[in-house]
């Protein structure tokens, strides 16, 4: 195990990170920098290294980085379903479980993501590893010290998107990343983020090729999903949310915009990992000319470029070319799926929304929340 600071003389760490992976790859180094931001933070996990922690730092939060890297042998790239004994081990725990449970999920190895912020425009990415059994999915800073574990209650803002916030620390739109995370039933993941997760394409596909190119390892635990057992509406008319059960989890999704968008509607069963990435994962953003100027004097969307989303002007698509007919309301059924995660488990029923958006989605989790 290496301790490696950035700022050295003669040789700054990234330059002997590399020289290290270099001549011996399967050497643990963890750097450590007083002057850290994620840019660096991704940069020094592409060169190989196991993590990466701000100065100063508590012991806590040193000792759970060692643990981390050094708990598990990460130059061991079998599956956790070929380690010897984990079949009879997981035959025996999985006796008496609830019918619907499932294997908690985590990925094989860590892997980075970098990009720009749709919101802030700064240049940004994520840092993602492999976590134990019951963890959940948990956001923290470079230092750890802040832990945001991804629920319900540390939701913050939902206006033009989902935010988390716990300990001095916020996380922006991160429901296209939740997304991903829900739609292949990843529930034990740590990410280290900035301020704000990458907008990537607008979509969370690259997120999803990433990580199943990581490598997805059920663990020796199940999760058993919430099932609401009875219908649960927030909203009425013309604008509802609405949650009733069902053997899956099932989406219909309405929106009615002005041309060139109209009404779309979409209906999509969540029966596989496949079905997610092929049908709801490519759907990107979308948003009106005149919307992110709006936008812009909050503060908001300074990272609208060409490439992050679809944009509408004078009834038109002016910068892409769609890849689904319906793609607005697949987007928002990619939306929905990301929030829904925020129960901290996977989530059964029949979901039926029209014309909603964050605040409804969180309100009608507030509201199962209650029920359960």
């Amino acid at each position: 195990m290496v301790l490696l600071d950035v700022w050295m003389p003669e040789l700054d760490g990234i330059e002997l990170l590399r020289r290290i992976k270099h001549e011996n790859p399967h050497t643990h180094v963890i750097m450590i920098s007083g002057h850290a931001n994620i840019q660096n933070a991704v940069a020094a996990t592409r060169l190989g290294a196991a993590d990466f922690i701000e100065k100063p730092f508590s012991v806590g939060g040193l000792l759970a980085s060692l643990e981390h890297v050094l708990g598990r042998d990460i130059s061991d790239n079998r599956t956790i379903s070929q380690l010897p004994g984990r079949n009879d081990r997981a035959r025996r725990r999985w006796q008496g479980v609830p019918l619907r449970a499932v294997p908690q999920r985590t990925i094989a190895r860590s892997l980075v993501l970098g990009g720009q912020g749709l919101h802030s425009g700064l240049k940004t990415g994520v840092i993602l590893h492999p976590a134990p059994v019951g963890s959940g999915i948990m956001f923290s800073s470079l230092s750890a010290q802040s832990a945001i574990p991804a629920r319900l209650e540390n939701v913050s803002e939902t206006g033009y998107n989902t935010t988390l916030s716990g300990k001095g620390h916020s996380v922006r739109t991160v429901e296209h990343l939740l997304s991903a995370l829900h739609g292949l039933t990843i529930t034990n993941l740590r990410i280290q983020a900035g301020d704000e997760v990458p907008a990537v394409d607008g979509s969370a596909l690259e997120f999803c090729q990433q990580l199943l190119a990581a490598g997805i390892e059920e663990q020796d635990d199940w999760v058993e999903p919430i099932t609401p057992p009875q219908a649960i509406q927030v909203g009425d008319g013309s604008e509802f949310i609405r949650i009733e059960p069902a053997e899956r989890l099932i989406i219909d999704y309405r929106l009615e915009y002005p041309l060139p968008i109209g009404m779309q509607q979409v209906h999509f069963e969540l029966s596989s990992a496949e079905a997610y990435v092929q049908e709801i994962a490519p759907a990107r953003t979308f948003g009106m000319v005149r919307e992110f100027r709006r936008m812009s004097e909050l503060g908001l969307a300074r990272g609208g470029r060409l490439d992050n989303c679809i944009l509408i002007d004078d009834e038109k698509i002016v910068n892409t070319t769609l890849r689904f007919a319906d793609e607005f309301a697949r987007h928002k059924v990619l939306d929905l799926i990301g929030d829904l995660y925020l129960l901290g488990r996977p989530l059964i029923g029949h979901v039926t929304a029209v014309k909603t958006g964050h605040s409804d989605n969180l309100a009608l989790l507030r509201a199962i929340a209650a029920s359960l």
